[in-house]
């Protein structure tokens, strides 16, 4: 954050140290090996200790927060930036909290995601994450009818590797006790609309690290995926496939630096004091250092 943002957030947020905030105990909320490997996304490093030391003891602070607002679905926001982590924090808290015999769905919001057609048609498939990319009005249909309990909700599954929603494809929702909420502006007000998303939302989680390392981890997650997925002649981006290394992480920087890092600027990192809690990532992609908003304290 820079020392304005630090400043100003010091007014809403407790600051923990990774070794503070781990004081707080994981408890049961622990993953083998082996099961973290299942959740991990590509170039989204996470380890053991990463899980017992940060998100387990997220989980055990959410068991209080659960215990205090018994109402279903819970629904917990997963915020932050292209390529910081998002998806496989997801998987993992979903993991976790699941193991409390819960019933706990993961829905990302790349399912609401206008269909490529509608966005060429728009010319908005270079403001792809933006905002107005979005089916808002669908998404926020949805959240609505979860909250009022309403059974087999159905969400468009979305594909990354063709780039698109799937037609006829879908992810169905039938009342569960939690619901991760993921996507890059959950977070996000409007003018134009006197409802919001954040508005179904009982606690927020907002994934946070410079933007220069973040930049670096969208490079190194595109030259791995040009090496495997894109060489399929499924992938939208296989016209990416012959690539030679050099020119695939100037292609990545590129779109990082002209679609990504603008929507991250823009839309995405001003959110960020609207989670009831942030994560700040270091360069290595561990979490080192938690901002706990005061009134979760009271």
């Amino acid at each position: 954050m820079s020392q304005l943002n630090r400043n100003w957030s010091s007014y809403f947020y407790d600051s923990f140290s990774r070794t503070q905030w781990m004081r707080f105990g994981a408890g049961p909320y622990r993953l083998s090996a082996e099961a973290l490997a299942s959740l991990k996304g590509i170039n989204e490093p996470m380890s053991v200790s990463d899980v017992a030391e940060v998100v387990g003891p997220l989980c055990g602070l959410l068991d209080q927060q659960l215990a205090a607002n018994p109402a279903q679905p819970y629904v917990i926001a997963v915020s932050g930036s292209v390529a910081v982590g998002k998806s496989t924090f997801s998987r993992v808290l979903r993991a976790l909290l699941a193991q409390s015999n819960r019933t706990v769905e993961l829905i990302a919001t790349d399912g609401f995601l206008w269909p490529t057609a509608i966005l060429e048609k728009r010319d908005l498939m270079h403001r792809k994450g933006f905002p107005e990319s979005y089916d808002l009005e669908s998404m926020l249909s949805f959240l609505a009818n979860l909250k009022a309990g309403k059974r087999d909700l159905r969400v468009p599954v979305y594909s990354h590797e063709v780039y698109d929603v799937v037609p006829d494809q879908f992810q169905t929702v039938d009342r569960p006790q939690l619901l991760i909420f993921e996507g890059l502006n959950v977070l996000q007000g409007s003018k134009d609309s006197a409802v919001v998303a954040a508005d179904y939302f009982d606690f927020s989680i907002y994934l946070d690290a410079d933007p220069n390392d973040v930049e670096n981890w969208y490079i190194d997650r595109f030259s791995v995926l040009q090496r495997t997925v894109f060489q399929r002649p499924t992938s939208y981006f296989h016209h990416y496939k012959d690539l030679r290394p050099s020119q695939t992480r100037e292609t990545g920087r590129k779109i990082w630096r002209t679609i990504n890092l603008p929507n991250l600027l823009q839309n995405i990192q001003p959110t960020r004091e609207r989670a009831t809690v942030i994560l700040r990532k270091g360069r290595s992609h561990a979490v080192e250092e938690v901002l706990w908003r005061h009134s979760m304290a009271d």
